[in-house]
This record gives C-alpha cells, structure tokens and sequence, in this order.
C-alpha cells in the first residue's frame, strides 16, 4: 500500500518563483495521488488460497501398498 506524504516544508517564497513552486507541490500531489490511487499491484490476487487440483487427486486416491 503506498502512503501520500507532504513535500518539504520551507518557508513560502516571496519573490516571483512562489507560484512555480505552488504549482511544483500541487503536481507531485496528485502524480503520488494517482501512483497510490491506481496502483496495479493487487496483493489479495497473488496468496496461495489452499491445497490445489494435485492434493485433491492424492487424498482421494492413496497409493496401494503390498
């Protein structure tokens, strides 16, 4: 799962650069908003969910012995 955590905190700029910088943190906002928002990875589809088809076949047929 990944986690949004805020830019660096420095004090606001009072020249020209400010709204550059604005906008600078609110796109790194939301391009980390969409990475977590639309991650691919989905970790409930890759657990092992039991015994397969395999473990099946040999509980229902033991091997013979003599």
């Amino acid at each position: 799962m990944a986690t949004i955590t805020p830019g660096t905190s420095s004090p606001a700029p009072t020249d020209s650069h400010a709204s550059t910088g604005l906008l600078q943190e609110i796109r790194q906002f939301w391009r980390q908003f969409f990475i977590a928002a639309f991650d691919p990875y989905r970790p409930e589809l890759h657990y092992m969910r039991g015994p397969g088809p395999a473990c099946d076949a040999k509980r229902k047929h033991p091997p013979t012995s003599h």
